[in-house]
């Protein structure tokens, strides 16, 4: 993947002239948007601070969800923006009343889960003449909980993800990213001034392998412990991976929803674990789908081989679900794998899926290896 086959948008975008918001909204489909996004604030990410957030707050930019418009809303200090928007910057006298080519408006982000960034998307949605004239990206890792104060020090030495680029207004701005590296923190670089609506940091959780296995058994299927979704037969309604984040789902479409088959197909999603493991215990919850829900599921396992392989050996049978309800199932004994495959029939979604266990020797020793080599 090179950035140079990433569209570009760059210039202002047309006044709203009313009506649908998004209507001339410029996007494009970037191959990376499949992967977790790391700055996802249910994994815990924050933006941490900002030397500017006049006009709209720097935590928008991590909302969920597209910006929302509002052509009537306005405050004290002028339109109210969904997004982060900083004042615009003005020179230091009237014989220089422009900003310098270096000025220019910063954001710290604490990633929710550290790990390797493989695209990034700035979206500069409803911000159409007061975008940005170009953004950079840089990013660092850093152990522990860094203040603000520790990640902007004089010693800490940034990472340049994205050179300073023009961008486009009213746009999602993607940007392929090519740093086999693992980083926990960003700075977002807006040149000189402006506001940007949206920050996604599309990539591969790379966890800490000390903390696993302090840990000893835990969930090796989540998002936060490395596990990711490789694939899935549909994700009309909501993206498989819903499926491995934090906590329990809170409602219908924080689950993964298929659409109705008319087939005598089933449904599926395959997933890569942390590392090699020993699963003990399955947890199946079908939180908020209740008309919608699975009819019955089983699980598969296989230990190594390629995405594409089809040896899978079945740990648990087709059983019956129950509609909002978390089903727990006891294995036999720890069952070694490295990528599980939940089927449900034929159709429908669930909410979660929890695989509990510990990582193999063989196991923490590639999540070790891979930890060094990305600078851990």
């Amino acid at each position: 993947m090179t950035d140079a086959a990433i569209p570009r948008f760059t210039g202002d975008a047309s006044p709203y002239a009313g009506g649908d918001p998004y209507a001339d909204h410029r996007t494009a489909d970037f191959p990376f948007t499949h992967l977790v996004d790391l700055a996802d604030r249910r994994l815990g990410a924050g933006v941490i601070a900002a030397n500017d957030e006049f006009f709209a707050e720097r935590e928008n930019l991590l909302k969920p969800g597209p910006a929302v418009f509002d052509p009537e809303h306005f405050g004290h200090k002028g339109k109210i923006m969904d997004g982060w928007e900083t004042r615009r910057r003005r020179g230091v006298s009237a014989a220089e009343p422009h900003p310098t080519a270096d000025d220019h408006d910063w954001a710290l982000v604490r990633l929710g889960a550290p790990g390797v960034i493989r695209g990034i998307v700035l979206d500069t949605a409803h911000f159409r003449g007061n975008y940005p004239q170009a953004v950079s990206v840089e990013a660092v890792a850093l152990p522990g909980s860094p203040s603000p104060e520790d990640l902007l020090a004089p010693d800490v030495k940034w990472t340049t993800l994205v050179p300073r680029t023009a961008v486009g207004g009213h746009a999602a701005n993607g940007f392929a990213v090519d740093a086999e590296q693992r980083f926990t923190h960003l700075r977002i670089n807006q040149h000189p001034d402006g506001g940007i609506a949206r920050l996604r940091v599309h990539g591969e959780v790379a966890p800490d392998p000390a903390w696993l296995g302090a840990l000893g058994t835990f969930d090796l299927a989540a998002l936060e412990n490395g596990g990711r979704v490789e694939d899935a037969s549909d994700r009309f309604y909501s993206p498989a991976t819903n499926t491995i984040q934090p906590g329990r789902s809170r409602k219908m479409d924080d689950g993964w929803e298929t659409r109705r088959r008319r087939d005598k197909g089933n449904d599926w999603i395959s997933y890569r674990l942390a590392a090699q493991s020993g699963i003990r215990a399955v947890e199946i919850d079908t939180a908020y789908l209740k008309g919608n829900s699975a009819g019955w599921a089983s699980l598969s396992v296989r230990d190594g081989g390629n995405a594409g392989d089809y040896d899978w050996t079945e740990v648990l049978p087709r059983t019956r679900l129950q509609p909002d309800t978390n089903h727990r199932f006891v294995l036999d004994g720890p069952v070694r794998a490295t990528h599980v495959r939940i089927d449900i029939f034929p159709d429908g979604g669930i909410s979660r899926l929890r695989l509990f266990g510990s990582l193999t020797d063989e196991g923490a020793a590639a999540l070790a290896a891979r930890h060094r080599e990305l600078g851990g």
